[in-house]
């Protein structure tokens, strides 16, 4: 890696506020400047409506909660990601990217004003209780959520472990209304599991991005190899939401002998940073391929791109998530900082994935394979996000013609729903994955590409 190094964690994940707090972000070295003078007007028409309400609401106001609801307001008004984390939720924060946390394990976002379940974190309360992704919450323990920010929906549905929270779901396919009763727990996620499959082929899942998750990546490949089921590789991003990026870099690492894996762009000069791969103990030597899909996000799709662009591996699946930012996270003073978005990042051919995903070079869904764009349904993607960053032109400048609110961006998979992810026999992505790699076909291609 080049460029200036930054103290603490810098995370790529989608919006997607973890219920029990995942919060994307990475702390950044830099504090909050001097504001510019230019400014100071608009400081003074704000302190106006301050003093006007202090003194005429109808009820006497908490300064600290009306500043604190100005700052949310001022972040929300940005883009998805960027938000105020307040002493609680900064805590959860360093606590939570060492991959334990309290809560549900629900991964949420806000669409249009209705609390959207983006995907069930594996073997945790929510997984367990059925919930899917694109479930909207319509209450919580007998409360309305529609217009209920993300923190204060994650408040709610966090709590000490073993007390219980009645959510309401709304779910469109089929449509049903259904009342799931959730006990809350300590969630400690497994980011890395692995098995044999057949033919001495190894899969490899990769559940989120944390600390440690590179570590267990080489632990599990070292397993597959003694069991000697290293002929070729299937690595399982499907459904991860993203994580830190440093482990998006040390993970495609692994796999990649040299050249450039991601690259950041933007305003200040360290926003700008280039990450290479090493040579030295590279898994190379063995075909692979990648599945994707529309919960893939972020760190997820850095890792994807990497090695489709780097002809490393063939992505099978369906479109990602299109969740191409960063975000650093700002401290204020020692108990709360700010998470915002600063920069974009590219894969090694140029491509931003914002707005727009990785596209599979196998089209696939989770019953055929299917021509590129074919594939409809309903999903809930960056491009859908109200106020989502827009994809940047060829110019660099960012394309204003894009559907703002998603409206004509909706396209995945339709899931049957005896489909089990990760089953040979069950999961038609994987089986066909695993053909694929029998065959040659993997190999055959990869190999005509490089010499391409």
């Amino acid at each position: 890696m080049n460029g200036n190094r930054r103290t603490g964690l810098t995370l790529v994940i989608p919006l997607a506020v973890l219920l029990a707090v995942l919060f994307s972000g990475g702390r950044g070295a830099e504090r909050v400047g001097a504001t510019s003078n230019t400014s100071y007007e608009e400081l003074e028409t704000f302190t106006n409506v301050l003093a006007i309400i202090q003194k005429n609401y109808v009820e006497e106001v908490d300064t600290k909660r009306l500043i604190e609801g100005a700052i949310n307001g001022m972040l929300a008004s940005l883009d998805p990601h960027s938000a105020y984390l307040t002493p609680e939720l900064y805590k959860d924060l360093q606590v939570e990217t060492k991959g334990s946390f309290g809560g549900l394990g629900i991964e949420i976002t806000n669409r249009n004003g209705m609390l959207t379940v983006v995907s069930p974190i594996e073997d945790t309360p929510a997984a367990r209780a059925g919930i899917k992704a694109q479930d909207i919450i319509l209450k919580i323990d007998g409360e309305f959520t529609k217009d209920m920010s993300l923190v204060e929906a994650v408040k709610k549905m966090r709590g000490p472990k073993n007390t219980k929270v009645k959510l309401t779901i709304k779910r469109e396919h089929p449509q049903q209304l259904l009342d799931v009763s959730l006990t809350r727990e300590v969630i400690k996620i497994q980011s890395v599991k692995s098995r044999a499959l057949p033919g001495g082929y190894g899969y490899l899942r990769v559940t989120q991005f944390q600390e440690h998750s590179d570590d267990d990546v080489e632990k599990a490949l070292h397993s597959l190899k003694d069991s000697g089921n290293l002929k070729g590789l299937v690595l399982d991003l499907r459904n991860n939401p993203g994580g830190l990026l440093t482990q998006a870099v040390k993970i495609s690492d692994v796999f990649l002998e040299s050249g450039l894996i991601v690259y950041t762009d933007g305003r200040l000069e360290n926003q700008k940073q280039k990450y290479f791969a090493h040579k030295a103990n590279t898994w190379s030597d063995f075909p692979m391929v990648v599945l994707v899909n529309g919960g893939s996000a972020s760190a997820s799709e850095i890792v994807a791109g990497a090695l489709q662009d780097q002809k490393r591996a063939l992505v099978l699946g369906t479109q990602t998530f299109g969740k191409g930012s960063v975000q650093t996270i700002l401290p204020l003073d020692e108990n709360t900082a700010l998470r915002l978005t600063t920069a974009r990042y590219y894969t090694p051919s140029g491509r931003s994935i914002q707005a727009k995903g990785i596209e599979p070079d196998v089209v696939m869904d989770q019953g055929k394979q299917v021509a590129k764009g074919d594939v409809s349904g309903p999903l809930l993607r960056e491009a859908n996000l109200p106020r989502h960053l827009q994809h940047p032109g060829k110019d660099g400048a960012t394309d204003r013609d894009a559907d703002t609110d998603g409206a004509d961006a909706d396209t995945t998979e339709v899931v049957p729903p005896d489909v089990k992810e990760g089953e040979l026999g069950h999961d038609p992505q994987l089986d066909h994955a695993l053909e694929m790699l029998k065959s040659g076909q993997v190999q055959r291609t990869t190999v005509a590409q490089r010499a391409g």
